[in-house]
């Protein structure tokens, strides 16, 4: 499989080296990913928040778009990366803003239930 075949960069090579624990760890976080608590919004939030912590670009696009296409504004995915100022400065969180506004303008509208 190409690069692009997967959903993060880092598991084309984790797969050539160790394809049974590629294939484990894709089930258990398909797991995680069908919690039916919190909701999907308010799971997108937090993992957007944990990547901004982290100072990851990839992590912070990828969960400002799945944020927005699972139906956030971008003032509430603004109002979450500012939720990590008190305790992790400013810095990464002005940083991480022009990457979530890019990630949120990539996401595909959410579908009407």
């Amino acid at each position: 499989m190409s690069e692009s075949e997967w959903s993060f960069p880092f598991e084309g090579a984790l797969h050539d080296v160790f394809p049974s624990l590629h294939d484990a760890q894709s089930s258990w976080l398909s797991q995680i990913d069908s919690l039916p608590a919190p909701d999907r919004k308010t799971h997108e939030l937090i993992r957007l928040v944990c990547t901004v912590i982290l100072r990851n670009p990839a992590g912070i696009r990828r969960h400002a778009r799945l944020a927005g296409e699972v139906g956030a504004n971008w003032d509430e995915v603004l109002g979450a990366i500012m939720l990590t100022v008190p305790p992790f400065g400013m810095l990464a969180a002005v940083e991480a803003i022009p990457t979530a506004r890019e990630g949120f303008d990539a996401a595909a509208a959410p579908e009407d239930d």
